[in-house]
This record gives structure tokens, C-alpha cells and sequence, in this order.
């Protein structure tokens, strides 16, 4: 059997693309499960989901491969959430919102606030909540 993996992947839809069941097709048609983190689609604008998809390698091809039939555009890079490194004063002003842990101080004595990506879930607390703008969204 094979092995189930997640990929954490985004979606960009152009307008004329938004109104398709692409996420009802990628769990009953390829067997995925899906978990949407973000998304902005509605009609006549341009839309993106931020998702994990869990299933085989195969599978998450094969899902990936139907929404590329949409003219969907398909980013591995995973996150739509950054951090600035040379904008962050490590106030630590952030943690205390982030539901996740993935800001984090890391050293008391330092406050260095540490940012562990794979955490992240997107909520966009970070950014909402910055006074330095060090945190910031693609969308």
C-alpha cells in the first residue's frame, strides 16, 4: 500500500474559474482529503485557497492534474504568510496571538522570537497584530 503524504498547496483562480466544485471533485473523484486554511473565491474576481491535501503521491498528482484543467495555477511553496526578518524588533508582541506556537520566543534572555513555518496555519493573526509590519500575507 502506498504511503499517504500531505502537501500544503495554493490555489490561484482566475475569475473566470471560481465558481467550479473543484473541492468537492479533488475528495470524491481522487480520494483526497482536503483541509482549507484560506480562501478568497467568489464570482467575477479572482480567488486562492490555501490547503493541505493528504493522500498518495498518485493521487495528489492526479488531483493536481484535473485542477490544472481549470487553468487553476498550482504553487508548492506552501505559505502565503511571511516574516521579515530585517523588519521583526522581537518585541514579542505577536506571540501571545499566535494559536499554534509558531511564533515563539526562543531564548528569554535574547527575546528572539522564533518563526517555525511548518506551524504556521495561516489565520493572519501575526499580521493583523504587527506594529512593524514584519509579518505580512501574499493576499
Amino acid at each position: 500500500m502506498s504511503e499517504i503524504v500531505t502537501k500544503k498547496l495554493m490555489l490561484y483562480f482566475p475569475k473566470c474559474e471560481c465558481e467550479k466544485p473543484i473541492i468537492y471533485h479533488l475528495v470524491k473523484d481522487y480520494d483526497l482529503i482536503v483541509n482549507v486554511f484560506r480562501a478568497k473565491v467568489t464570482p467575477e474576481e479572482e480567488g486562492f485557497l490555501v490547503l493541505d491535501v493528504s493522500g498518495t503521491e498518485e493521487q495528489i498528482q492526479r488531483g493536481i492534474d484535473f485542477v490544472r484543467t481549470f487553468k487553476v495555477t498550482v504553487n508548492f511553496t506552501g505559505k502565503g504568510v511571511t516574516r521579515d526578518k530585517d523588519r521583526c524588533t522581537h518585541c514579542g508582541y505577536c506571540v501571545p496571538y499566535c494559536p499554534t506556537g509558531a511564533l515563539k520566543i526562543s531564548d528569554t534572555e535574547s527575546r528572539y522570537v522564533a518563526y517555525e513555518e511548518s506551524d504556521c496555519i495561516e489565520c493572519l493573526a501575526c499580521v493583523r497584530v504587527c506594529p512593524y509590519g514584519a509579518c505580512a500575507s501574499a493576499f
